[in-house]
């Protein structure tokens, strides 16, 4: 009797499972990363949406003899990679900030343009002005331009209200972009991205703590709102160490995953502070100490790099290497924002080789299997074995690693991208044979 599949991508170059032990997370091997590839290769993916198999293409092609299929792609000379995970970005905003680009060039640092006024707050009043509709309109735009550039899970910040409101406006926006866009949302509750004007640090922490998380977890209780993860910018002239660590425990008591800003601008001990309250990640870490370093390790606590921040900031990039050598869990984020406008996580891996002088598959890695794991969705996605979301990217070239070696070059490269067996991007329909 016939089985009838979603999808089939068969005779593959390579096929980069990346982990084939049901893996939560890649580390650091001898001298680097090993991802499992499999050459001459084929996956097949269920009517559910769910990987099936991944395997020798001539296993595949008996094994699913008597199989049908709603769509079968021969991948014949190109690759075939997990879709890629995005751990960081803020998409949800109106208005931009092209203005303080130029400020910056300048001499201007982050923290200069935040006290003139600009920076967060800036985009806070267009944020909070937009309505619900307008901010949906722009997070689909933006979250399509990251599907184009093999992005399949992406984390999704609220944080551009800084008020119940705002803040709620936002996630809801998230919740309609979950439901009706085809990409994977994880959500981040990002309330305490900033202190409002006219607030001091205790005023906005008692704000979160008695006033907005409250109501979040009652909107979460009634199932109109899932919020996945809770944020903080932990940082001097924001949230300091004792805030951050009140709001983060709030959180997790509602059952939101710890996955905070820390040791981005100045050294705040906030790796230490994420490996103390069981953190499941910590973004930034320009400034993260050995000591950080090692509990990071010890907890558990990913590390989720940003090198577009430190890029367009000309900030110390992140310790890659120390990390990676500790045995911490490395992941990588875009930050997309009006701060640090890429959402290309093949950019994001390329910048991370070269500036973090990272290897191509500890890269690969951060961005897939790692990066699923500090959004707690490594169970799910961020490989390709069997029962995990059937999400991938081909890419029209004999090796994986041009992915990351041609700058730029993943207009060209990715020929289709496929979230849950659809294929949501054909490359051919949208550039000129």
């Amino acid at each position: 009797m016939s089985v009838k599949l979603k999808l089939l991508v068969k005779n593959a170059q390579q096929v980069l499972v990346i982990c084939n032990n049901g893996e939560k997370y890649l580390t650091k091997g001898d001298s680097d990363i090993h991802l499992h590839v499999i050459h001459n290769g084929s996956v097949a993916i269920g009517s559910d949406g769910l990987i099936e198999a991944a395997g020798p293409a001539d296993v595949m092609e008996r094994r699913y003899s008597q199989a049908s299929f709603d769509r079968v792609i021969d991948a014949a000379g190109m690759c075939v990679l997990p879709g890629l995970v995005d751990a960081h970005t803020h998409p949800i905003w109106a208005g931009d900030r092209v203005h303080e680009f130029a400020m910056k060039l300048a001499g201007a640092t982050y923290m200069d343009v935040h006290r003139a006024g600009g920076g967060i707050h800036f985009t806070v009043e267009r944020t909070r002005a937009a309505s619900a509709r307008e901010l949906l309109a722009s997070l689909s735009g933006r979250l399509e331009r990251a599907r184009r550039a093999g992005t399949t899970l992406v984390e999704v910040k609220s944080g551009y209200g800084l008020e119940l409101a705002a803040e709620l406006k936002m996630l809801e926006v998230v919740e309609e972009a979950r439901r009706t866009l085809p990409i994977n949302i994880s959500s981040t509750y990002c309330g305490a991205h900033a202190v409002p004007k006219g607030k001091s640090v205790e005023e906005a922490t008692r704000d979160i703590l008695q006033v907005q998380l409250p109501a979040l977890k009652e909107r979460m209780a009634a199932g109109t709102l899932r919020v996945d993860n809770i944020d903080v910018f932990c940082e001097e002239g924001v949230f300091d160490v004792p805030s951050t660590r009140a709001i983060l425990l709030a959180g997790k008591d509602m059952g939101l995953n710890a996955n905070f800003h820390g040791d981005e601008l100045s050294p705040t001990n906030a790796a230490e502070l994420g490996a103390e309250l069981g953190a499941l990640a910590v973004s930034h870490l320009e400034e993260a100490s050995d000591r950080g370093i090692a509990a990071m390790a010890r907890a558990e606590t990913a590390a989720v790099l940003l090198p577009t921040t430190a890029y367009v900031l000309r900030l110390r990039q992140p310790r890659a290497r120390a990390m990676l050598d500790a045995g911490v869990i490395v992941a990588l984020g875009s930050d997309f924002n009006p701060n640090a406008y890429c959402c290309s996580m093949p950019i994001v891996m390329h910048l991370a080789c070269v500036n973090m002088r990272m290897s191509m598959p500890e890269a690969l890695a951060a961005a897939t299997i790692n990066a699923a794991y500090a959004l707690g969705r490594s169970h799910t996605h961020g490989s390709l074995e069997a029962g995990k979301h059937g999400d991938l990217l081909l890419i029209d070239a004999p090796r994986w690693e041009h992915l990351i070696y041609q700058l730029g070059g993943h207009q060209e490269l990715i020929r289709y991208v496929v979230v849950k067996g659809d294929v949501v991007y054909d490359n051919r329909r949208t550039l000129p044979l």
